[in-house]
């Protein structure tokens, strides 16, 4: 996951105080040194960290006072919290102020500001797919004349999301061209119009003059300012220079995939005031994450994030085909459909190394190298061989085991014939998997998390002779399954969408009400 390294030693440091048989002052003291090391070689500011530290010994001495933190595993939980607490803190702004939502069949203009090279046209364009994968009308404006390939590189993305681009090649007036464009997709109803703007290599007065200039053209309803962690903590000046010279709204802050430096960056916006909205955690355009300060700091400490992984599932699920696909997995039957459905939205919701911290319990699980990139490839190309299947082929739930349809789906797809018999015994797996749990009871219509409180180790027998043992173990074993089934079921936004698919009975609900 962002500040992997981070993570792990935060994580670390806490479990280490549950290997004692008691907690003393020197233990917490060793714990909280290893943490702060950590946040210091991530680039946070020295004052922060000790400001954290003090907090977090102070929390722990009036819990002792106050005798509500007796025993290992209270006071490891004390430290814990009070960890979580500070560093949610340090990443909110002190002044809460709205973030920015656009309205439906309103058109809101989006202009985003930064340095050059600090991932800002980029970050446009993945804004733009952000919302595009959720049904808004978006456009782009290429308001930037200074940097030479920043209209061809904007051009060609947008055409790579299909996301219409204004732009030209001989106008020099960033003003104009920022203007025209957002007049234009103004006439044309889109929603969501983002406008790139200039940078420079250092923070000058033309680039501020030229922001300022773009901004009372265009008259934006959210300005974002763009930047980049690699410089630590001196992305405080940044933020406080082009806060002073147009109002920001909110910030991205780009390339934390794995750099030593990005604590200091997340801080050093958090003191101007300026809401982080999303961190950019790679060079894919799906690589943008929504940034919640809580959620995060969950993840980061290694505890998961359950609204952050029931809101990415939402919007990764259609509904209606949900309750399609639902209804026939009472009978057991599992479509192709069902597994081209079920591998689109897996990656919708975007990374896997995202996916994964989101999930308590595997949150710091490392994942074999390349084997992320190699899971996502692998879907699509099953998808891309799906789509080479009639409707006939895609709506049974019965093998395709005649060789004319093997070599006739390879030729359509350009792939292999094994390829094609590969995903033929992937669904296999997955409808073996589904009968088994239709004829352990998994599949009633009293819902996981009910049938999971009432009898916790008989659905651990059932979970552990359904799924393979390997698939278990990724999941952190049958507890740790059942836990998730239970968090997630519970969670009031996973229970809407539970209602949606058919009412309050959990998964199996919308399956009895269907067969009345």
């Amino acid at each position: 996951m962002v500040l992997g390294d981070l993570s792990s030693r935060i994580t670390s440091a806490i479990q280490s105080l549950g290997k004692s048989a008691v907690v003393d002052d020197e233990q917490i003291d060793a714990c909280l040194k290893e943490i702060s090391t950590a946040l210091l070689q991530s680039d946070v500011n020295v004052k922060l960290v000790m400001s954290l530290r003090n907090a977090v010994r102070n929390r722990v001495k009036l819990d002792d006072a106050l005798g509500t933190s007796s025993g290992v595993l209270n006071k490891q939980k004390t430290i814990q919290k009070s960890v979580f607490d500070e560093l949610t803190k340090l990443l909110t702004p002190s002044t809460e102020q709205p973030v920015f939502k656009p309205k439906k069949g309103k058109s809101s203009v989006v202009m985003f500001v930064g340095l050059q090279g600090s991932g800002k046209t980029t970050s446009c364009v993945k804004y733009a797919y952000h919302y595009q994968r959720k049904g808004w009308k978006v456009a782009l404006v290429c308001a930037d004349t200074f940097r030479a390939g920043a209209f061809d590189q904007l051009k060609q993305n947008a055409a790579k999301i299909r996301v219409p681009f204004y732009g030209s090649h001989s106008e020099t007036d960033p003003v104009r061209i920022a203007a025209e464009g957002v007049e234009v997709f103004k006439k044309e109803k889109y929603e969501i119009i983002i406008v790139d703007t200039s940078g420079r290599h250092k923070q000058e007065s033309a680039l501020f003059d030229e922001m300022k200039q773009v901004a009372t053209a265009v008259e934006p309803d959210e300005t974002i300012f763009v930047m980049d962690s690699h410089i630590g903590q001196a992305c405080y000046d940044q933020a406080h220079a082009f806060h002073s010279a147009v109002p920001v709204g909110s910030v991205i802050v780009t390339k934390l995939d794995g750099h030593a430096k990005g604590g200091g960056a997340l801080s050093a916006v958090a003191a101007t005031n300026a809401p982080i909205i999303f961190i950019g955690t790679g060079e894919h355009l799906d690589n943008l994450e929504p940034f919640e300060a809580k959620g995060f700091v969950s993840r980061l400490m290694g505890m998961g994030d359950i609204s952050g992984l029931v809101n990415t599932i939402k919007d990764a699920v259609n509904i209606e085909e949900q309750k399609d696909m639902m209804a026939r997995l009472q009978h057991g039957q599992f479509t192709m459909r069902d597994m081209y459905s079920q591998l689109q939205s897996v990656m919708k919701m975007g990374p896997l190394g995202n996916i994964m911290s989101m999930i308590p319990g595997m949150s710091n699980m490392a994942m074999p190298e390349g084997f992320e990139k190699h899971g996502v490839e692998r879907m699509k190309k099953f998808v891309v061989m799906m789509d080479s299947l009639t409707d006939e082929e895609l709506d049974s739930a019965k093998p395709i085991t005649e060789t004319s349809r093997i070599m006739r789906i390879a030729r359509g797809s350009g792939v292999h014939p094994e390829q094609v018999v590969e995903l033929i015994e992937e669904h296999k797996k997955f409808s073996k998997i589904v009968s088994r749990m239709g004829k352990a009871g998994l599949m009633n219509n009293q819902g996981l998390a009910s049938q999971i409180g009432r009898n916790p180790a008989q659905m651990m027998n059932k979970l552990s002779s359904v799924l393979p043992q390997n698939m278990l173990n990724q999941m952190g074993g049958a507890g740790n399954l059942m836990n998730l089934m239970k968090n997630l079921e519970g969670h009031e936004g996973m229970a809407d969408m539970m209602k949606a698919l058919g009412g309050p009975g959990g998964m199996g609900g919308a399956m009895k009400k269907k067969r009345r």
